[in-house]
């Protein structure tokens, strides 16, 4: 599996292709490079470097789209990301094979365990922010790549799309804003199809005018917003704010505070709270995958008709 990451290897953090990686799950600092690796087996990464990984997704067949996931807090890379990613995989090639290939985008978040849970919000709300800094030179790596001559003379068209769950949302706010304004253009590129907002651990009016937000509307053709009233994840996150005097409704509980204010034929929004604690019962917050037999949440085919329909 290809995967992108923002943690800094301990072999050190000079990119070199074919070089084998592993990573301190307990450091959460942030590199300000990123690292285009494949995963071969359970703990066996290996970097490719940027215009490899590029190219390999290039070189794809041409009916398949990348859907990038952006993961949660307080998520593990081997226990959570990974075996996410899989389940993902797995189900949208049993609706349509090679349609389309889930690529992880991982942050350096905390996992101390259910103990160890307010701590790790805090270390992984700054994480998930700032690690939009290094994903945004991602977006230049990838700008830069596009134009260059030999690019432009066969372009790719792959088209590409973005799950986000939980935290991942804020990393991608904070990568769309970061590059936003490092570019200096007046819009975000429409380089996104499908952009899937789940369980959203943002305000819920992070999308509107003038706010940090609204990148990610510019950045895709449409913008899907799912939320629960019942996420109990969503209403500890906004308790949990209020210790940093931050009283705010979330996007992943509510749905947009004012629909009204956003652009109607760009974006959708889905009420989960009848079924996300089928598929997360603990939590009611991880409901795009399966539940406990195997069976698929009604978000994967939803997804994945809007990528290959839309």
């Amino acid at each position: 599996m290809l995967f992108i990451t923002s943690r800094i290897p301990e072999q050190g953090p000079k990119s070199e292709a074919s070089r084998w990686l592993s990573f301190d799950h307990q450091n959460t600092d942030i590199s300000k490079w990123v690292y285009f690796c494949q995963r071969a087996g359970q703990g066996e990464y290996q970097e490719l470097t940027a215009a490899p990984f590029m190219a390999r997704l290039k070189a794809l067949p041409t009916q398949t789209q990348i859907l990038f996931l952006l993961h949660g807090y307080n998520n593990h890379m081997e226990r959570h990301v990974f075996p996410m990613a899989h389940t993902l995989q797995v189900q949208f090639d049993r609706i349509a094979p090679n349609a389309i290939m889930v690529v992880p985008i991982i942050w350096p978040c905390d996992d101390d365990g259910r103990l160890g849970m307010i701590d790790d919000y805090w270390d992984d709300q700054l994480a998930a922010t700032a690690s939009g800094l290094a994903f945004s030179r991602l977006l230049a790596m990838f700008d830069e790549w596009r134009r260059a001559p030999e690019q432009q003379a066969s372009p790719c068209k792959r088209r590409m799309n973005i799950l986000a769950h939980s935290m991942g949302n804020r990393t991608l706010i904070s990568t769309f804003h970061h590059w936003h304004q490092h570019a200096g253009l007046d819009t975000m590129p429409q380089w996104f199809r499908h952009i899937f907002m789940v369980a959203a651990d943002v305000d819920n009016q992070a999308l509107e005018p003038q706010q940090p937000g609204r990148s990610v509307l510019d950045a895709a053709k449409q913008v899907h917003i799912y939320y629960a009233a019942d996420d109990l994840a969503m209403a500890a996150s906004k308790v949990v704010n209020m210790r940093h005097h931050t009283i705010t409704r979330r996007l992943g509980m509510t749905g947009p505070e004012n629909l009204d204010v956003l652009p109607a034929h760009k974006v959708t929004v889905t009420d989960c709270d009848t079924f996300n604690d089928q598929f997360d019962p603990s939590w009611g917050h991880t409901y795009f995958l399966t539940d406990d037999n195997g069976h698929p949440s009604p978000l994967i085919e939803q997804m994945m008709n809007k990528m290959i329909k839309d």
